[in-house]
């Protein structure tokens, strides 16, 4: 489901031509190899041929894995079972790790691509100083469906995931916040409230929701999407590209009632080892020509407005990828909602125990 790793590839080495020596100014072959920095990303989430260009720039092994979530990654980083040096949550979390303490200060001294990053990313709400994050990718999240099975009528509401006439063919996400979101912005609530009577209503509709549902699924439901085992599903706006691509009758819309518009960021766990070493990487990956190899190859959008204009005009005009500022004022950003999680997290439960 991913651009061709030759053609990738052939990018890299064009890119690194030119770019390698202002790049890595320090750095290189006679860099610590004894180095070995540990990223903890979501699936799906880089061209991992970028962290084999920055191992032969720089001489630093990278340990990459993956996780399906934000909670698994919180709990993984909390227990302290693996020391990571990067981490990528996304707004909200970032918000709870830096109020329970788990996020390193970063040096922007040692990040001079900052420059890069859009302004209107710059100081949000979950790290209002820019200490402790660095803006990696943002999107919204919608509806992504087969336009040889869903009829157009059907389409631009949340109401389509309880539709009868699609039951068995439809994907949610085994996401709570992004699911129990969905919900309450299907009944007209907050996707932040901390109201119980309306996260009870949410949970409600979701229980009834089941038995149209085909499953709950996180990065498979690509797959099973392009294979048209189901025909809609809930996807971030950076899935349909990629998706579209494998199977041209795919369409994606954001719902008309809104939804939540999100931003993932880089950053540095205190149980980091390796702090310098990942300062680096992160300043790799703003890279103007590093992000756009990246930007084409997962299909998110990008924060760098330095990449954004090294970009095609095909994918800056999509409004799927980069929509307007009129539908994006009807969403939403997550934020940390501090012991009231809990109701969400009591809900969820008792809504997969259905």
């Amino acid at each position: 489901m991913k651009i061709s790793k030759k053609f990738t590839a052939l990018l890299v080495a064009v890119t690194m031509s030119v770019a390698s020596a202002a790049m890595f100014t320090g750095c290189g072959k006679n860099s610590d190899s004894s180095k070995v920095l540990n990223v903890y990303n979501v699936g799906d989430y880089i061209d991992e041929s970028l962290i084999e260009v920055f191992e032969e720039q720089t001489g630093i092994d990278v340990q990459y894995s993956t996780y399906d979530t934000n909670e698994m990654m919180y709990q993984k980083v909390k227990s302290g079972s693996t020391k990571y040096d990067i981490v990528v949550p996304s707004d909200y979390m970032v918000s709870k790790m830096i109020k329970e303490g788990m996020l390193e200060k970063i040096d922007f001294n040692n990040i001079p691509n900052m420059k890069n990053i859009d302004e209107k990313f710059l100081n949000p709400e979950y790290d209002p100083e820019n200490e402790y994050s660095v803006p990696y990718m943002w999107g919204t999240v919608g509806i992504a469906y087969n336009t040889k099975y869903v009829d157009e009528e059907d389409i631009g509401s949340w109401d389509i995931l309880w539709n009868p006439k699609y039951k068995g063919k439809i994907m949610v996400f085994d996401s709570v916040r992004d699911t129990l979101g969905a919900a309450l912005i299907k009944l007209g609530y907050s996707m932040n409230t901390t109201n119980q009577k309306e996260i009870d209503e949410a949970k409600e509709i979701l229980i009834d929701q089941k038995q149209y549902a085909l499953a709950y699924v996180n990065d498979e439901g690509k797959d099973r999407m392009v294979g048209e085992d189901a025909y809609i599903g809930m996807f971030y706006s950076g899935d349909y590209p990629l998706m579209s691509e494998e199977n041209p009758d795919i369409d994606f819309f954001v719902p008309e009632e809104g939804s939540n518009k999100w931003v993932d960021a880089m950053c540095i766990p205190t149980t980091c080892e390796n702090k310098k070493e990942a300062e680096m990487f992160i300043n790799f990956m703003l890279d103007p020509e590093i992000a756009k190899i990246n930007t084409e190859y997962i299909g998110y959008s990008t924060p760098n407005k330095a990449c954004m204009e090294l970009l095609d005009e095909e994918i800056t005009s999509d409004e799927d990828a980069y929509p307007s500022d009129e539908l994006l004022n009807k969403c939403e950003t997550f934020i940390d909602l501090g012991d009231a999680i809990k109701m969400y997290d009591k809900a969820w439960i008792e809504l997969k125990s259905e």
